[in-house]
């Protein structure tokens, strides 16, 4: 092969290159952009109303409703990051009553993971890309006594009965409701 031909075969594989690098760059704007929505509501904590008034749960965390401890405090939080601005939704799955899970990204801020850091929501165990990272952050926030886990919502003493050494426990309401006393 001559230096002409060498030539040439360099501009057809720089062209095959370039090409393939729109195509393939234009498919992946393409793609995150599909996944780009407003949200134009906050139900609480933990739960949005998108544009096309569909409601979505965030992913692998859990927030309280608004009328428990912290619920308002949650809410709040989420509206302040994502009300009326458009996020990138990811991962999203079906929960056990097929309602919508997914995370939400705002840029380069993953809004679930700084609700759980906030301490605001608890970190809910499910297989994601993320489990680790929220896992940790989730342990983190708990150490640190942020959030539902401040003295604000856990109280050691009974405030109006210090004195008081009872301890109470809830069982779950969908199964027997039961309160159990020590």
């Amino acid at each position: 092969m001559n230096r002409w031909h060498i030539s040439v075969l360099g501009g057809i594989l720089f062209i095959i290159s370039l090409s393939l690098n729109i195509y393939f760059g234009y498919s992946l704007y393409k793609e995150r952009k599909a996944n780009l929505v407003q949200v134009i509501g906050v139900i609480d904590g933990d739960t949005v109303v998108l544009e096309n008034k569909t409601r979505l749960r965030m992913r692998q965390m859990d927030a309280p409703e608004t009328e428990y401890c912290g619920g308002n405090q949650a809410k709040e939080l989420l509206a302040s990051y994502v009300l009326n601005k458009t996020v990138r939704i990811e991962e999203q799955i079906p929960d056990q009553m097929g309602r919508a899970m997914a995370f939400l990204s705002i840029g380069n801020i993953q809004v679930n993971e700084n609700m759980i850091a906030s301490g605001w929501a608890r970190y809910h165990s499910d297989s994601t890309s993320q489990t680790a990272r929220l896992k940790e952050v989730g342990q983190q926030a708990k150490a640190k006594k942020r959030g539902i886990y401040s003295e604000l919502c856990l109280q050691t003493i009974n405030n109006d009965n210090p004195t008081c050494i009872i301890k109470g426990n809830l069982e779950n309401k969908r199964t027997s409701g039961r309160k159990l006393y020590y």
